[in-house]
């Protein structure tokens, strides 16, 4: 079983996708990927370098720069993708080859329904807090601004839309056992279905 596991920035997917992992899920982390991907001698950085000039480094893509280069632009942000999804995709693919043998994986993936990524998992949990939690949490990170907030949040579905399409709701803005039990219950719920 597949379960896609995404939310918005700044509703505590990383906690959630620890949880899953800390519990002996096996988790693939688009993110994580995405970072080596374009960290020092990462294989996507001659293409990215090609296309967006002055946002590639000796420390690997500036991803300052490179969000810069993006953000608001939908021409260049489909060109980025177009890079980098194929790649994450591959690396999505050896993860379930490694894993094949697990009852349960988890692909943790920001925008699965922004990229029709729903399609590739069997079920869905969507991390989720109140509106005034998010922003507090996502203008906390360092570089991030009230703009940049809202033109990522501009990017993204809006979290009612992928609360209403999920299988599961994870609350993030509880005490972190009552996130720690619903994870324990999206496990039990989904071995429980397989007989296990």
């Amino acid at each position: 079983m597949i379960v896609g596991l995404t939310g918005s920035i700044g509703m505590g997917k990383s906690t959630v996708a620890a949880m899953f992992a800390d519990a002996g899920v096996p988790v693939f982390d688009a993110d994580a990927v995405v970072h080596e991907l374009q960290g020092p001698g990462g294989a996507l950085l001659p293409a990215i370098a090609a296309r967006f000039p002055g946002t590639v480094g000796p420390g690997g893509v500036d991803r300052a720069a490179l969000g810069a280069s993006v953000l608001g632009d939908d021409e260049a942000m489909r060109a980025l993708e177009a890079i980098v999804h194929p790649a994450v995709r591959a690396a999505r693919t050896a993860f379930l080859d490694r894993h094949r043998a697990a009852p349960l994986v988890v692909f943790d993936i920001p925008l699965l329904f922004e990229t029709g990524g729903e399609r590739d998992v069997d079920r869905v949990a969507v991390v989720s807090a109140a509106p005034a939690v998010q922003r507090a949490r996502t203008l906390a990170r360092p570089g991030m601004t009230p703009a940049k907030f809202d033109a990522i949040l501009a990017r993204q579905l809006p979290d009612a839309e992928k609360r209403a399409r999920a299988d599961w709701v994870i609350a993030t803005d509880v005490p972190l056992d009552e996130t720690r039990d619903a994870v324990a219950g999206v496990i039990a719920c989904v071995l429980g279905a397989q007989g296990r």
